[in-house]
Formats: C-alpha cells, sequence, structure tokens
C-alpha cells in the first residue's frame, strides 16, 4: 500500500483560512509540464536551478499515487462571468420548475401509476408573492412533467395566497386536497379542493369547494398561526383524522381534528403533542416507521411493532424536527421515546437548507418518500437575475435507523442511480496529516460520491488529547485542526483552493474517555463573491462500534447534499461558486488532522441530467 505524501500542510486558522492557505508546486506530471514551458521562456541558467529544484520534487513524489489518480491543479485565470456563473448554477438532477419562485412542497399523492408533487408556486417572478400550487409528475420521481397550475388565488378566503396542504385518495376513489387560504385580511383558513376528474391519470384540472372555508382559526390562537392541514387517514377504531400545526404563546403543538365526511371537521379538546418554548409549528407531519424491517408503511399503519415519527416545521429558524415515539390512537395523543429528542428540541431532518418537508407513502415499492424545499443563500437580486429561486432535495426514503433507535435513516431513492456513468475508483488511499489529494475525475459540477474512511483506532485510544467544546457551527470550519480530523472531501473547488466546499467529519475524544463524531459540511469559504452565508453546518452523528465511517455526496451545480452513516445525519448547502464552475471545478480528498493516519476510499460516478419539461399534451 502507498503512502501519499501531502501537498502542503493544511493550516490550522481560526478566521476561516482555506486549506491551502499557499499552495506548493503541483504533482510531478504538472511539474514536468510547467518545465517544458519554462524552457522556451528562461534562461540555462535558470533552466539550472529549475531543473535542481524539480529533480526533487520527483524525488519526494516517488511514493505517490499514479498519475491516473492525480489531477493537475488548475492554473487558469480566465473568469466566468456573472451571467455564466448564474447559468451554470442551475441544477441537473434536482426538482425546479423552468422558471420562476417555489416553496413548500404540498400533498404528495400516487395516483394511477404516477406520482404527484404539488408545490408552493409563483408563476409571475422570482420572489415570493402569487402563491398557487404548482404541480408536476413522475413515474420515477427523478425525471418530472410539469402541469397546468392546479390551484391559484382567486376567492376572498385565498386572494393573498393558496397556502400549504395535504392531498387524500380514499379507498374508494375519492380524491381531495386541504390547503390553508390566506385571506384578504392575512388570516389563515382551511379550504378545500376536489379534480374535476377522478378518472384522469394526471388529475389536470381542479376546483374549490363551494363552502370554504371550512375551517375558522379556534379561540386562543392567532389569526396567521394556523395552518398546513395534514392528509387524513382512518385510525383503527374507524374515525377519520386530520392533524395541524399552531402555537399558544410560545407553545408549539399539533391539533387533532375528526370528521365523519371529510368536509366537517371537529377539533379534539387536547392537542397530540406541544412543547414548551419551540414556538410555532407548520407543515406538521405524522406516520409510522417498521421496527422489525425496511418496508414503510401507509399513514393508517398502527399496532406492534411500529413507532410513530412526528415532524415539525417552523419559518422562524426554517429547520425541520423530527422524534421518535408512541402514538396512542384511541385518545389520540403521541409521547417521545426520549423526552430530550423532543419535537423541536433534538434531531432535525437536516442540518443544512431544508425545509417544510412532506412525506408520501409510495405503495409501488411500500417504501416512504420524502421532500423539503432548498432555499437559495445568496441575495433576492441574484434570484431575479437567474429567473428562478429555490429547488427540491432529491427524494429521499425514510427508515427508522433500528440500530441507534432514535435516528431515521434518509436516503436518495435508488432511481437516482440510473443517472449514474464513468465510475472512478480510488482505493485505500493513505492519508498523512496536514494531506489533500487532487482526484482526476473529469468534469466535477454533478457527482454522486460515497466515501469510506478508515482511522488508526489503537493512536485513539491511546491519546489523552480532549475537546468536549467542538461543534461544526461554531468551528472554524475544516482549516480547525484536531488529533482525529478534520478528514473528508473538498468539492465544488478550484484548482488553487481559493474557493471549496469541504464536506467532512471530526472526531475528538471527550473528558469520559469515549469518542464524538461529527459531520460538517464548511460553507465559509465557498464563493468569493455574492453569497452571505458563511456557516458551518453539522452536528455529532453516532458511530456505532464494528462500523465504517461513512458518507454519500451529490454534487448538483449549486447545492451539496452530504449523507453520513446510511443517511443517520443529513446536510444540504447551496453554494455559488465563482471560479469553482464549468471545467474549474476540482474534487480533493483530504486529511487535516494533526497526528493521524486516514485511509479513504471513493467511488465517483459523473451524474447525467434528469428530464424536466411540460407535459407533452
Amino acid at each position: 500500500m502507498k503512502t501519499t505524501e501531502p501537498l502542503t500542510d493544511l493550516e490550522h486558522a481560526p478566521n476561516h483560512t482555506p486549506l491551502l492557505d499557499h499552495p506548493q508546486p503541483p504533482p510531478a506530471t504538472v511539474s514536468k509540464r510547467l518545465l517544458i514551458r519554462v524552457l522556451s521562456s528562461i534562461t540555462f541558467v535558470s533552466l539550472f536551478f529549475v531543473s535542481a529544484f524539480l529533480l526533487i520534487l520527483l524525488n519526494q513524489h516517488e511514493s505517490s499515487y499514479t498519475d491516473d489518480n492525480l489531477a493537475p491543479l488548475d492554473r487558469s485565470s480566465v473568469q466566468p462571468s456573472a451571467a455564466e456563473r448564474l447559468t451554470w448554477e442551475r441544477t441537473a438532477f434536482h426538482f425546479q420548475p423552468a422558471k420562476n419562485f417555489i416553496y413548500d412542497p404540498n400533498g404528495p399523492l400516487f395516483h394511477m401509476g404516477w406520482h404527484h408533487l404539488f408545490y408552493q408556486y409563483n408563476p409571475y417572478a422570482p420572489v415570493w408573492g402569487n402563491m398557487s400550487w404548482g404541480h408536476a409528475v413522475s413515474k420515477d420521481m427523478i425525471n418530472w412533467f410539469e402541469l397546468p397550475v392546479a390551484l391559484v388565488p382567486t376567492e376572498w378566503y385565498d386572494i393573498e395566497g393558496v397556502l400549504s396542504g395535504s392531498t387524500t385518495a380514499l379507498p374508494n376513489g375519492q380524491i381531495f386536497a386541504l390547503y390553508t387560504g390566506n385571506a384578504n385580511d392575512f388570516s389563515q383558513l382551511q379550504c378545500k379542493a376536489v379534480p374535476v376528474d377522478v378518472s384522469d391519470p394526471l388529475l389536470v384540472k381542479w376546483v374549490k369547494y363551494d363552502g370554504n372555508p371550512i375551517l375558522y382559526t379556534p379561540p386562543g390562537i392567532g389569526l396567521k398561526d394556523y395552518r398546513d392541514p395534514s392528509t387524513v387517514w382512518t385510525g383503527p377504531d374507524g374515525k377519520h383524522r386530520m392533524i395541524m400545526g399552531t402555537k399558544r404563546g410560545t407553545t408549539g403543538l399539533v391539533l387533532v381534528y375528526h370528521t365523519t365526511d371529510f368536509t366537517n371537521y371537529v377539533m379534539l379538546d387536547e392537542p397530540l403533542h406541544s412543547v414548551p418554548n419551540t414556538d410555532m409549528w407548520e407543515c406538521v407531519d405524522l406516520f409510522p416507521v417498521s421496527t422489525t424491517n425496511d418496508s414503510a408503511l401507509d399513514i393508517a399503519a398502527y399496532g406492534s411493532g411500529i413507532k410513530h415519527v412526528l415532524k415539525e416545521s417552523w419559518e422562524g429558524h426554517a429547520m425541520d424536527f423530527y422524534s421518535i415515539g408512541t402514538y396512542d390512537a384511541i385518545n389520540d395523543k403521541w409521547t417521545p421515546d426520549n423526552p430530550e429528542l423532543d419535537v423541536g428540541i433534538g434531531l432535525r431532518c437536516d442540518y443544512g437548507r431544508f425545509f417544510a418537508s412532506k412525506s408520501l407513502y409510495d405503495p409501488l415499492k411500500k417504501r416512504r418518500v420524502t421532500w423539503g424545499y432548498v432555499a437559495e443563500s445568496d441575495s433576492a437580486d441574484q434570484d431575479v437575475s437567474r429567473g428562478w429561486a429555490t429547488i427540491y432535495n432529491v427524494a429521499r426514503t425514510i427508515v427508522l435507523d433500528r440500530k441507534t433507535g432514535t435516528h431515521l435513516l434518509q436516503w436518495p431513492v435508488e432511481e437516482l442511480e440510473s443517472l449514474r456513468s464513468n465510475v472512478r475508483e480510488f482505493k485505500e488511499m493513505t492519508l498523512e496529516p496536514g494531506s489533500i489529494v487532487p482526484l482526476d475525475i473529469g468534469s466535477a459540477t454533478q457527482l454522486d460520491i460515497i466515501a469510506t474512511f478508515e482511522v488508526d483506532q489503537e493512536a485513539l485510544k491511546a491519546t489523552s488529547d480532549a475537546n468536549d467544546e467542538y461543534a461544526c457551527t461554531t468551528s472554524s470550519g475544516a482549516a480547525e485542526r484536531g488529533s482525529f480530523g478534520p478528514f473528508g472531501i473538498a468539492v465544488l473547488a478550484d484548482g488553487t483552493l481559493s474557493e471549496l466546499t469541504p464536506v467532512y467529519f471530526y472526531i475528538a475524544k471527550n473528558t469520559k474517555g469515549g469518542v464524538d463524531t461529527h459531520f460538517c459540511t464548511d460553507k465559509l469559504r465557498s464563493s468569493l463573491d455574492y453569497d452571505s452565508e458563511k456557516v458551518v453546518y453539522g452536528s455529532t452523528i453516532p458511530v456505532l462500534d464494528g462500523e465504517q465511517i461513512t458518507m454519500r455526496v451529490l454534487v448538483d451545480h449549486s447545492v451539496v447534499e452530504g449523507f453520513a452513516q446510511g443517511g443517520r445525519t443529513v446536510i444540504t448547502s447551496r453554494v455559488y461558486p465563482t471560479k469553482a464552475i464549468y471545467e474549474g471545478a476540482k474534487l480533493f480528498v483530504f486529511n487535516n488532522a494533526t497526528t493521524t493516519n486516514v485511509k479513504a476510499t471513493l467511488n465517483v460516478w459523473q451524474m447525467s441530467h434528469a428530464l424536466i419539461q411540460p407535459y407533452p399534451f
């Protein structure tokens, strides 16, 4: 097994210094090319000294990886124009309409062989406003046909916006949507709509219920704090139920409604669940997960071998929280397994930009799939210049992490792999402390990367270094060094590493003698230009005995999705580089630990475009 000598030390820099602050000359293959250029432009005396220097470098890299595994650093000084950057930022395999602004996913539905995705949409501009229900359909959740807008604001009860909601398909074939209408006084009222023709597989035309609104804000609830009705399901007692998020004071809570006709709803006296000091709960979702296998369950599933996940969102912090617990369908009460991991104070669905998620039970493959919207992190002016804003994450399956019992596992749907091509494999690369290695993969703006890392366990046990204070979000990112991290990959990096987005692990020994593993995405140096979000995302993640340390990273132009430990922790980021685009984008693997070697094995696939286009009527 060969050891790669570091191209340069990765300097510890608390003030957001790039990994390579002063890049050294490139590897041997590039040095030879530089030598040829030198021959044509300098004197014989200068050539003598340069040649001697290069011979030293060649000797130093004698044990490096082969030329096929090392990519030359890009020394191009050509800077793409602002227009070229904006064009490049549009994604290739994430869902987004042809233009304008999208927001919360609404009412995903499976009907007559098609997966339907409704979504908050402004048909007229790439900024929030004129909220309507956009509509798209897919056979595989990867390639989409855009359909005409399903619902638009036309009535006094929704004239300021047809806001979020859900769809329900009944066993008798009936289908209906429940949504929040933003009324002419901006109060939030609950409304109903139905498809004109349920025999139409595309459900193109919808009509609003004549008796709207069907629900007004209950006493003690703010007029603007009452929204997002859920899918209706039938409990084991035969009663039909719907839930909705709200707050009382600063206590977030879930209201429960019963209905006998799917139009008239009666609110129960007690909420399903509430947590003080979590503020508004919106886009709430309640769904079952199996404790015995990875098969997903329909929303009405109930009984032994089942837990229930409760999820909430809140626009104030733009985060989605979830908790795993027990649902009592007789008394309509949900109780968390671990109060310290309760809704709103415990685990997040995604530790980056991911919000207002909605899940769907897919009866074809018996899986639960979720989408959230991934907001932009640059300015509204850039959105206007692009002509579009906001995308959805790649559809993810959800199962219970039965190893921990506390986490969900989120993973890209298997259909995404149909876009893979041209895999490059890098096996058991030994990364010394302070090393960073460029990988020769060709284009680096549409990638699916699976990486496995192995840390010297004996060294981990032997060290007395302890750091209980480390946290991704308060660190200096990948430039902050410890005995056992950071190590990972740097995506959307330019050749000189003036721009890069590291996705990495950081292992810190704690004062109790154990270790804490952190999974982070460092956006401190992602863009030299207009991206104002200079943050490090991330969280601690359980790594159990016998588990390898693994990550999967999807790179799609301006979005990076990272999945650690099989999806136990997920981080989504928006990234807007100025130099690391088109052929200027590179991929690196690195180990910025101070004392410990790390072995890395990677598979890197190129990803083709998904087809997202108008339906050919």
